[in-house]
């Protein structure tokens, strides 16, 4: 038999897999290695029998159809506001990007595409309905203005922007797209006109490629860019314009809203010159529209609600759900609600009352004149009358305790060796840094006589002092001036710093400063700030719980009022006239104009905090209290804010910024009505000059975004200065400074602040020298000759109000109503 051929055969592998290790007590440590990156889908202790993996699987086809039936729900639920012929029109909002796009033109075609050929509108929105989709449909043209752009988008459902296969969208374009997508967005479609105008045809792709990769970048989810001159894609466009549900803006759906349609006086003739009843026409969206409630139209500002009125079209047929008449009118119109006792007044500040001016008349602790230290943290120091300074330090021997102390009835100078009686000398020959302590850990000098050009000073080195002459103080005194503006050009290391006049006195110029050991932890003392608070500041809204009081405000809003869908008019009270006709003249044709019902307390004014980022585009800084338009949600206000560190501190006291700088976030502080919804977005524009009569007024251009923060009066913003010396004489630790001061008495009054140098070193004062300002100081380190020996001092600034802004209607600030305070000037 011959032999079979010889197969070679390789090893499936070449690991040998051993039995792992059963253990039937495993630690908590094997266990977590063992199931590290795994998710825990069954319940533990479940058992896994094969008749329960099958019913695990119906669990998940289950679970697969509950949550197909409620996503169901939830669209039928959002579009049904528009069902019928009486439902809520859908708006959309036609926005031209490119200088060469038509908004007209383009709604004109989407509707020859459908077949609702209806005539141009002589001005204003386009009302169309699409009996293909049974829908009703309000078209917003749009011009290429921010201003404009944004009050049509904040109203609208969707979205269309138009794109110029022809021009570039420029910087203009790129401005208005981010203004509205920062105000927030709802659905968003892009279009393209005059497609057909690019030839050869084979470069049309390559063109939607470029203008898709454009549109992308401010909107990832749009995958297709449409072409207006294309039928098909424009009833496209036009079936999602009526299918699709709106996912709307989440602080636009916490409040009741609507998209004015009509405006009109209850004066019959419109001749009056006083504030009248002014009727406004919309469809409610939202939640349920209250009477109770403050109503803010456009930039108009906010107002009462004298009562709601059904205004449902002629066409509608009635249904028996809408009944809820509460009176009918003499001329037949259905009042769908009136305000009671419960609805909001228009007073933004709290009301007056007489413990208030007790409290401003009661006596502060310690007038300033008979202080005679600065005030460093809560403390004034280095008084003179000052009874809770600690004793003069004893010299006790070794190891005496504070209960033998006391019966020592003077200092044991026999007990101390010859080591131990220098003053405080450590082996180097330098001052000791552990001196006896003021409360709260203090340095503290004992008193020594006042130093002249007689008295030997205790100090080495320097038994004498003279003062120099005061022309060559001042020649010296300009020459180091000089030469630190031209290092603070190159190198911003003290940005705070500030330069005293030699006759001025720093402790009469800098009489509302202090010292404060920690920025972040040590206390503030509020009744310090008493006489310069601002006037009507104690009348601000108090909010101690702002997580709650929002909670409730926004249930509130939930219930109750005229559901969403109803067609009705609202009339206002006490509208002034200029407004009705400033919207009603034409030419031009009146901007989109949409009203937001308020919630309970959004008309009263608080200190309110927003953070602010400043891209890196803007070539210089923004100085603070610089005039901005700032937007919040429907409200735009003319603010000159404040701004801070973005910090969290135990004391809530933040640090003053003079200036922002580009790619920097800060905190911008101001007074203005509050604002509820915590996701409510924050626009800040820089203001167009003035243009003349017969030039167009620019549009503002935007800055800076933000969000808001909880509004509170409490939080101190401390506005910080420097002052800085130069060293003159140099011995280990012991410097001799001078150019800080210019007198004895300013030393001696901030003589409990802390000194410290650029490069990290601490350090007091321990004695004036001679009349003009020369002081020794004691560091924990040597200190070089080049060094500059600063201090800090703090004092509190406070917020400025705002006023609403106007815009074309009538000027930026109240035109009835008082500004109820002048915030205080920062720069006292």
């Amino acid at each position: 038999m011959a032999p079979l051929p010889e197969v070679h055969h390789h090893r499936s592998t070449t690991k040998v897999s051993h039995k792992p290790f059963k253990s039937r007590h495993a630690t908590k440590g094997l266990i977590k290695d063992l199931t590290k990156g795994k998710i825990e889908r069954h319940e533990k202790g479940s058992r896994k029998t094969p008749h329960q993996q099958i019913m695990s699987k119906i669990d998940r086809r289950n679970q697969a159809k509950q949550l197909r039936q409620n996503k169901h729900q939830e669209n039928a639920a959002a579009t049904s506001v528009f069902g019928g012929q009486n439902g809520a029109p859908r708006i959309v909002a036609v926005v031209p990007v490119c200088k060469d796009c038509d908004s007209n033109a383009a709604i004109q075609k989407l509707n020859q595409s459908v077949g609702a050929d209806i005539e141009m509108p002589a001005e204003g929105p386009w009302r169309v309905r699409i009996e293909r989709f049974a829908q009703n449909i309000i078209y917003l043209p749009v011009e290429q203005d921010v201003v404009s752009a944004m009050n049509a988008c904040r109203a609208a459902d969707f979205v269309l922007f138009l794109l110029s296969s022809n021009q570039e969208a420029g910087e203009e374009g790129e401005q208005l797209i981010r203004a509205v997508e920062g105000q927030g967005i709802s659905n968003v479609l892009t279009m393209v006109q005059n497609l057909q105008s690019i030839q050869p045809a084979k470069k049309q792709p390559q063109v939607v490629a470029s203008l898709k990769s454009y549109i992308t970048h401010f909107f990832p989810t749009q995958d297709k860019v449409h072409s207006l001159d294309s039928d098909r894609e424009c009833a496209n466009v036009v079936r999602s314009l009526c299918t699709t549900a709106p996912k709307g803006i989440i602080w636009r759906e916490d409040r009741s809203w609507m998209l004015v349609e009509n405006v009109q006086s209850s004066d019959a003739t419109g001749e009056s010159h006083d504030c009248g009843e002014v009727v406004i026409t919309g469809v409610v969206r939202g939640k349920g529209l209250k009477p109770n409630r403050l109503i803010q139209v456009g930039d108009w500002g906010q107002f009462q609600i004298e009562k709601i009125t059904d205004a449902t079209l002629p066409m509608a047929k009635k249904r028996k759900a809408d009944e809820m008449t509460v009176d009918i009118e003499d001329g037949g119109a259905k009042i769908l609600g009136a305000p009671d006792e419960d609805q909001d007044d228009l007073d933004e500040l709290a009301p007056y009352d007489e413990t208030m001016e007790d409290a401003d008349e009661a006596p502060i602790s310690e007038v300033a004149s008979e202080r005679k230290g600065v005030l460093l943290d809560d403390h004034h120091y280095y008084s003179e009358e000052d009874n809770s300074m600690p004793p003069p330090p004893r010299k006790l021997p070794k190891g005496t305790s504070s209960y033998q102390a006391a019966w020592f009835l003077g200092d044991m100078s026999d007990s101390y060796s010859s080591d131990d009686s220098q003053d405080h000398v450590d082996e180097e020959g330098d001052l000791s840094m552990d001196p006896p302590s003021l409360p709260l850990d203090e340095p503290t000098i004992t008193a020594q006589p006042d130093p002249t050009e007689t008295t030997p000073s205790e100090y080495p080195q320097s038994e004498t002092f003279a003062d120099p002459s005061p022309a060559d103080e001042a020649h010296d005194l300009e020459a180091y001036r000089t030469s630190r503006k031209l290092s603070a050009a190159e190198d911003r290391e003290f940005p705070d710093e500030i330069e005293l006049h030699p006759t001025v006195l720093a402790r009469e110029r800098l009489s509302r400063y202090r010292g404060l050991r920690s920025l972040k932890t040590s206390p503030w003392d509020t009744t310090e700030d008493k006489p310069h608070e601002p006037q009507d500041y104690d009348r601000l809204l108090q909010i101690p719980d702002f997580r709650s009081a929002r909670k409730r405000a926004a249930n509130e809003a939930l219930v109750g009022g005229i559901p969403p869908g109803r067609r009705v008019a609202i009339h206002l009270r006490n509208v002034p006239p200029s407004l009705l006709h400033s919207h009603t003249s034409t030419p031009p044709p009146p901007p989109p104009l949409a009203a937001f019902s308020l919630l309970r307390h959004e008309h009263k004014r608080s200190v309110i905090h927003t953070t602010i980022h400043l891209p890196s585009s803007p070539p210089s800084a923004l100085p603070s209290k610089s005039p901005l338009l700032c937007q919040i949600g429907p409200r735009r206000f003319l603010i000159h804010p404040l701004f801070s560190e973005h910090s969290h501190t135990p004391n809530n006291v933040h640090k003053y910024l003079r200036f922002l700088h580009p790619g920097h976030t800060a905190v911008a502080s101001f007074i203005a009505p509050v604002t509820w919804s915590s996701s409510t977005p924050v626009l800040y524009f820089t203001l167009p000059p003035i243009a003349p009569h017969h030039h167009q007024q620019k549009s503002p251009t935007l800055l800076a975004t933000g969000s808001l923060l909880p509004p509170t009066p409490s939080r101190v913003l401390a506005k910080c200065i420097v002052l800085t010396g130069a060293p003159f004489k140099v011995h280990k630790k012991l410097v001799t400074v001078r150019y800080m001061f210019f007198n004895k008495e300013d030393v001696e009054w901030f003589k409990a602040l802390r000194l410290w140098t650029k490069r990290g070193r601490q350090g007091f004062i321990r004695e004036s020298l001679g009349t003009h300002g020369y002081f020794k100081a004691v560091f924990d380190g040597r200190v070089g000759m080049q060094e500059s020996v600063g201090v800090s001092l703090w004092k509190r600034v406070w917020p400025r109000g705002a006023e609403a802004w106007r815009g074309d209607l009538g000027g930026g600030g109240e035109e009835d109503e008082e500004v109820p305070m002048e915030m205080g000037d920062a720069v006292v």
